[in-house]
């Protein structure tokens, strides 16, 4: 590998020369930087991290604390696709990521800001972890910077999906199609559930839509089996709904299989709609109607975020940052009219979304 040295003999310039070219010195004149910034790529100099660690008093590396309880690992689409677009915008500020132990069965195992501050993490990003666990907590309340993914913690940096806006646009659509019988399997109880539940009720409420409360169920996040379990339950009420909306894509298969598995047809029979709009939506037939969440924003909005936080402390903006999603409509939900509902109430439940 090049040296500071060798690009110096091929520039006849001095290695203090090279030194300041390649740190951006105003005291070198921009064509003299250019030249030597040109011979180093030629020469494949890369930057000694040692020595820029020791400069900088920055190890240019990033943890990603991701504990899916559910073990899903990173299979899990919505949270896979967000840390991707979080690894793609760090590295292209020069920093690596790197995972954080997250096996509590170690011996000697070190707290999640013990490893942090072992590995000389800059920062650290945290998704789908319990924020209420007290080595979460910690971490948090640390001077480590931190931002967090769909959870907000006072004065820290948080990236969120705007799962209120989200559900309020997708029921919206739903209600424009038609249905007044609209059903909701959710998942179990945490903030992101929480949001999408009450805006599901608030938005119900505002558009005069009655919502039984058997109509409102619990399944966990990509839970295929407990899903269908689910959806048996609403399918044999004496007045089924017309329409599911399932808490994620993935669970919705388990939905759509029992439907299907009953001679039922999709959206002919029932419409269904999922949420987060993962790539296999884009390939069910017919392809599926959901809430398609922006991950490459808000895993580069996270990337920024933190890098602000660990390069400009006193500057950056500690806040919550909301990305909004938009309804994919696909081909899942049916348009229909039901009885009783005049000409004047369909056309009242046009809605801009």
């Amino acid at each position: 590998m090049a040296s500071l040295k060798d690009i110096a003999r091929e520039c006849q310039v001095s290695v203090a020369t090279v030194s300041k070219a390649l740190n951006n010195h105003s005291d070198i004149s921009e064509e003299r930087k250019a030249m030597i910034r040109i011979k180093a790529e030629e020469l494949g100099y890369r930057p000694n991290l040692f020595a820029r660690t020791l400069k900088t008093n920055r190890s240019y590396n990033i943890g990603v604390l991701f504990v899916d309880e559910a073990h899903n690992g990173l299979t899990h689409d919505y949270f896979a696709a967000v840390l991707d677009s979080f690894k793609i915008a760090v590295e292209q500020n020069d920093y690596d990521l790197t995972f954080l132990n997250c096996n509590k069965s170690r011996r000697n195992r070190m707290s999640y800001l013990e490893h942090a501050r072992y590995r000389g993490f800059d920062g650290v990003v945290i998704a789908c972890v319990d924020f209420m666990e007290p080595e979460v907590l910690e971490l948090v309340q640390s001077d480590m910077p931190v931002v967090t993914i769909d959870y907000v913690f006072n004065d820290r940096m948080a990236v969120m999906s705007d799962n209120v806006k989200g559900m309020e646009e997708l029921l919206s659509y739903i209600y424009q199609m038609g249905h007044r019988r609209v059903a909701y399997i959710h998942g179990p109880d945490c903030a992101v559930t929480r949001s999408r539940l009450s805006s599901f009720l608030g938005t119900a409420q505002r558009l005069d839509l009655e919502v039984p409360d058997e109509y409102i169920l619990i399944s966990d996040y990509r839970d295929v089996k407990g899903a269908a379990r689910e959806t048996v339950k609403l399918l044999d009420m004496s007045r089924p709904p017309t329409c599911i909306i399932y808490p994620d894509d993935l669970a919705a298969l388990g939905g759509i299989n029992v439907i299907r598995a009953r001679g039922m047809t999709i959206p002919d029979d029932i419409s269904v709609a999922g949420y987060d709009g993962i790539r296999l939506a884009d390939y069910m037939i017919p392809r599926l109607t959901t809430l398609k969440q922006d991950t490459e924003h808000i895993g580069r909005y996270a990337a920024e975020k933190l890098i602000s936080l660990i390069e400009h402390p006193r500057m950056a903006v500690r806040g919550i940052t909301m990305v909004k999603g938009m309804v994919y409509e696909g081909q899942t939900i049916r348009k229909m009219f039901e009885e009783g509902y005049s000409a004047d109430a369909k056309s009242a439940a046009v809605f801009t979304i």
